[in-house]
């Protein structure tokens, strides 16, 4: 009790009273996001590139740096088999991030 009867004297306190400020635009974050998942594994191949088109559309830079197995997903033919389980087939997040200038880099 006497806890709460001191924290409320605190609270009427001036300095612990916040100003209404406009809040400071927050910096964008510089993501690389790395994978050598495989059509092996459509649904881990695919994970790089929807997450990076979210990270992308809140704002930030994003880059997706493919090696081993992953270098094959640039495939065309390949890129339209990956359908991962639970996500967008693998040709429509590509096109999406074409669309917003993501780099990728295989």
């Amino acid at each position: 009790m006497a806890r709460r009867t001191f924290l409320a004297q605190l609270a009427g306190l001036p300095f612990f009273l916040r100003t209404a400020k406009a809040e400071e635009p927050k910096k964008p974050l510089k993501i690389m996001m790395k994978s050598a998942w495989g059509a092996d594994d459509p649904t881990r191949a695919a994970f790089p590139f929807s997450h990076g088109l979210v990270l992308s559309e809140a704002g930030h830079d994003v880059r997706i740096f493919l090696l081993a197995e992953a270098t094959s997903l640039m495939r065309k033919a390949t890129a339209n088999a990956i359908l991962p389980v639970g996500w967008p087939p693998l040709s429509e997040t590509l096109e999406k991030l074409v669309a917003r200038h993501v780099q990728i880099f295989a």
